[in-house]
């Protein structure tokens, strides 16, 4: 399929009700596009840009040799932050700034303990729209409306992914890549039955697990962040089990954890850890990104891996024999359970602030919300862009992610990432305690329902 053609249809087709619409619309053409961001005029498929006043340059950020420094703070790690790195070095080269970034995976403390202290990085990745409008209703964001060609973004990008960045009127985030969630990842040359059209035969699959030792491979450790990779277990059961309706009331703190809703989702979560390559303490001491290894040894540890469009990106640098897409790994997407809620699909992306308003860092914002910058890491795999001017994708398996948005009929964002700070974390826990202690569920969900009454003001 046509990507161009997926992606129109994707941002022409997908309604999301209360969150998210996700509505991008076609462009191009072959002799170059032209478009306006951060008060300079682009031309794609051209030999450079056009300032204001005429001057040619074909360096990001307006060619301005700005000189110094701009700090930021992002989770991004290993494979991702190489990506990161690659783009923005044309920043970097065009206009003498040197991006100083520092990731890490505990970025809600170091990020929140900065709002209180006012020691905070020029730009940094956002932990989700929930903590971002904690944060922007202390005043700590920079309302980006004045960074960026705000017409121009809101003209590039999904409307939904707009709204989702402002919040009491000010654009204080901005999207830089997109990722679908609700992937099962396998090795063709160990599972070669294709893709499955039930969750009934996708457990069966797995218990059988065929040529491998065990059904599915699970790794919840990351940082302060551990956990967060069962939450998309638990999403992904929610929207195929119960709806979007209850999908919505529950991240808005209107549903309770101790629902046959919510219950019904640890619970079918906890079927696959039963089910996982070295059982839950291997699941909670592996990290998320190492956690799909066991699909490549000899001889295989796990059949099916549950994880994000990002982790193509994962098994690039990871394994010696350097795996190549669509050949050695490969994803279907996780089928519908309830048929009410055919084609339903969860997502997010990362978001991007700005706490210290200074020319570098409106340089470096001005960038990254453009197509050129995004297509840098749409490259190098496992990243989609929210930008409707990015069309090309580098390979079958970001091609195949770009398909399935298309086809979805129903789509939601992360629904941790929309939760509030309290909330988001209390669930990375009970993902660690429900794993470990199968047993405790009633106690743990219980105890979700207070944190939630706490997190949403009673």
């Amino acid at each position: 399929m046509n990507v161009s053609k997926s992606l129109r249809r994707f941002w022409r087709f997908v309604a999301l009700t209360s969150v998210l619409v996700l509505v991008v619309a076609a462009c191009g053409g072959d002799g170059g596009t032209t478009t306006t961001a951060g008060g300079v005029t682009t031309t794609s498929g051209q030999s450079g840009t056009t300032e204001p006043g005429g001057t040619d340059t074909t360096a990001p950020g307006g060619g301005e040799e700005l000189g110094g420094e701009v700090t930021v703070y992002g989770t991004w790690g290993g494979a991702e932050e190489e990506a990161f790195r690659a783009m923005v070095a044309p920043f970097e080269e065009a206009t003498g700034v040197e991006v100083q970034y520092t990731g890490t995976r505990d970025i809600n403390t170091v990020l929140s303990a900065g709002v209180q202290s006012g020691i905070l990085p020029d730009l940094a990745g956002l932990p989700g729209p929930g903590q971002m409008a904690e944060w922007a209703q202390l005043g700590a964001l920079v309302d980006l409306s004045t960074v960026i060609d705000y017409d121009t973004y809101v003209e590039q990008t999904s409307p939904g992914f707009v709204e989702l960045g402002t919040v009491d009127g000010q654009l204080v985030g901005v999207f830089i890549k997109a990722a679908v969630k609700g992937l099962i990842w396998y090795n063709p040359n160990v599972w070669t039955g294709g893709d499955l059209d039930s969750w009934d035969d996708v457990v069966a699959a797995a218990t059988a697990h065929e040529g491998a030792e065990a059904g599915w491979c699970i790794g919840l450790e990351s940082g302060a962040a551990s956990g967060w990779p069962g939450t998309d277990w638990i999403e992904d059961f929610v929207i195929r089990q119960s709806g979007p309706e209850v999908y919505d009331a529950w991240y808005q703190g209107q549903h309770p954890w101790t629902s046959p809703e919510i219950r019904a989702a640890f619970e079918a979560y906890g079927e696959a850890v039963a089910n996982s390559y070295g059982g839950s303490q291997y699941a909670i001491a592996t990290n998320f990104g190492d956690a799909g290894q066991p699909l490549f040894t000899d001889p295989p540890g796990c059949l099916f891996h549950h994880q994000a469009s990002f982790m193509a990106g994962e098994f690039f640098p990871n394994y010696p024999q350097s795996p190549q897409p669509g050949e050695d790994f490969d994803f279907f997407v996780m089928p519908t359970i309830n048929p009410d809620f055919q084609g339903a699909l969860t997502g997010a992306g990362d978001l991007f602030g700005m706490f210290n308003d200074t020319p570098q860092a409106r340089a470096l914002m001005q960038w990254l919300v453009s197509p050129e910058a995004q297509q840098i890491w749409v490259d190098r795999g496992g990243a989609i862009s929210g930008n409707n001017q990015v069309t090309e994708y580098p390979d079958p398996i970001s091609q195949k992610s770009a398909e399935a948005l298309a086809r979805a009929e129903v789509f939601r964002f992360d629904a941790s990432d929309l939760m509030p700070e309290a909330m988001n974390a209390a669930f990375w826990q009970a993902v660690l305690d429900y794993t470990q202690n199968p047993g405790q569920l009633d106690s743990i969900l219980a105890n979700l329902d207070q944190v939630q009454a706490d997190a949403y003001g009673g």
